[in-house]
C-alpha cells in the first residue's frame, strides 16, 4: 500500500510544465460532452479528457494542475466520479462523489478536492496506455555515428562460442570504470530524413543487458613467437549477460545502461513551432494506426521533450491539370490535411519515439509532424 496524492500518471520521464503552458487558444468541449463519467478500469487520462474535450491532451490545463500538482500527481482510481465544472470563465474537471439520485442530466454530486490515498498503486489509472509503450522505454536504442564509435565491444566469448545467452561471460574493450550495467545491441539500420536522406541516427537491434564482473586489467606480458622479447597485451573486462533477448557474439556492441525510473508523463504542447516528418514505423510495416509506436526526424537538438504532443499531417503530395486538354499543364502542390496526434514518451539527439494517440486514417512515413 501506498500513500498518494490525485493524478493520474504512472511511468516515463517527467515532462514538467506549468498548467497552460503552451496553450493554443481557449478550451473547446467536445460537442456531446458529458456532465461527468465514473471511472472504470482500463480508462485512461488522455481517454477519459477526450469524453470532455476537443482536445484531450490539454487535461492538465482542465485539471488546473499546477507545477506542484504535476511534479507530485495525484492518482485517479476506478469508482471515483470525474465532474465537468461549467460554471466558471473556463471549464474545469474534477473528482466529485455521487449524494442524490436522479438522470444522468440531473445528479447532484459532491465537489471533492485532493486528497490523500491509500491504494496500490497498480490500480491506479494511466495516463496514457503504458503498456504500448513499455519495451521502448528500455529498447531500441538510437544511436549516433560517435556513440557507436565510442561504444564498448565485444572481443571474445565464454569457451570461444560463436553465440552467448544469459549467464553466459563474455569480454568487452571500452567499458568505462565504474560503470556496472551494459545495454547490449548490434548496429542496424540508419534512421534517414524521408525528404533530405540525411541520416539522422542508427537504431540499434537490442540484445540485451550485462554486467561487469571484472573490470580491464593492466597489460600481461606474453612472449613473441619466435623471440624472447615480450610483449604487453591488454585484458578486456568481463561481463556476464543478464538478459537476453537474442543471440550475443562478438563485435556486438554495449552502452552504459540508465537506471530505469518510475516517472510522470505529462502531455503539453511545445513553446516554439516544429516542423518535422515521420521517419519509420516501428517492426517496419508500410502504415500505423492508433497506439502505433514511429519515430520522428525532431529531437533533442530541435527542443523536442518527453510529453510534447505534436500533429499529424498528411502528405497529399503533387497534381498536374491542363484545362481542356490544351496548352501546357500546369502543376499544383495540394495542401496538407491535419489527420492525428503523436505523443512523444522518448528523445534522442536528432530522433524522437512517439505513440500514435489519435488518427483518421492510416499513418505513413514522410508525413509531417507539427505544433498542434
Amino acid at each position: 500500500m501506498i500513500r498518494s496524492i490525485i493524478s493520474a500518471l504512472l511511468i516515463g520521464v517527467a515532462a514538467l510544465v506549468p498548467a497552460g503552458a503552451g496553450a493554443n487558444g481557449p478550451i473547446r468541449l467536445a460537442d456531446d460532452a458529458p456532465d461527468s463519467h465514473v471511472v472504470v478500469p482500463g480508462d485512461t487520462l488522455w481517454g477519459i479528457s477526450g469524453k470532455f474535450l476537443k482536445e484531450p491532451w490539454r487535461w492538465p490545463e482542465v485539471w488546473r494542475l499546477n507545477h506542484d500538482q504535476i511534479r507530485n500527481p495525484h492518482l485517479i482510481y476506478p469508482g471515483q466520479v470525474v465532474v465537468l465544472d461549467r460554471s466558471g470563465a473556463s471549464p474545469a474537471l474534477k473528482i466529485g462523489k455521487r449524494i442524490g439520485a436522479g438522470g444522468s442530466d440531473r445528479a447532484l454530486y459532491e465537489k471533492r478536492f485532493p486528497q490523500v490515498y491509500s491504494e496500490p498503486a497498480k490500480s491506479a489509472i494511466q495516463s496514457i496506455p503504458v503498456r504500448a509503450i513499455q519495451p521502448f522505454l528500455s529498447e531500441p536504442l538510437v544511436v549516433n555515428d560517435q556513440q557507436d564509435a565510442d561504444a564498448g565491444i565485444i572481443v571474445a566469448t565464454q569457451e570461444g562460442r560463436v553465440f552467448t545467452g544469459a549467464g553466459d561471460t563474455v569480454f568487452a574493450t571500452r567499458i568505462l570504470p565504474g560503470v556496472p550495467n551494459w545495454n547490449v545491441y548490434r548496429k542496424a539500420k540508419p534512421l534517414r530524413e524521408p525528404v533530405t536522406g540525411e541520416i539522422l541516427g542508427y537504431e540499434a537491434t537490442y540484445l540485451g543487458r550485462a554486467r561487469v564482473t571484472a573490470e580491464a586489467g593492466l597489460p600481461q606480458p606474453e612472449a613473441e613467437r619466435g623471440s624472447d622479447e615480450k610483449v604487453r597485451l591488454p585484458v578486456p573486462a568481463s561481463l556476464t549477460i543478464t538478459a537476453a533477448k537474442m543471440e550475443i557474439g562478438k563485435g556486438d556492441r554495449l552502452l552504459p545502461a540508465g537506471r530505469p525510473e518510475l516517472l510522470s508523463y505529462v502531455p503539453h504542447a511545445p513553446s516554439d513551432d516544429m516542423n518535422g516528418r515521420v521517419v519509420s514505423i516501428y517492426n517496419g510495416v508500410a502504415e500505423a494506426g492508433r497506439y502505433n509506436v514511429v519515430s520522428i526526424s525532431l529531437g533533442k537538438r530541435e527542443g523536442v521533450e518527453i510529453g510534447h504532443v505534436l500533429s499529424l499531417y498528411r502528405n497529399r503530395g503533387e497534381t498536374l491539370y491542363r484545362e481542356d486538354n490544351v496548352g501546357r499543364p500546369q502543376q499544383f502542390k495540394l495542401p496538407e490535411q491535419r489527420y492525428g496526434l503523436v505523443f512523444v514518451f522518448r528523445v534522442f539527439d536528432r530522433i524522437a519515439y512517439a505513440l500514435v494517440m489519435d488518427n483518421d486514417g492510416p499513418v505513413a512515413v514522410a508525413d509531417s509532424v507539427r505544433k498542434p
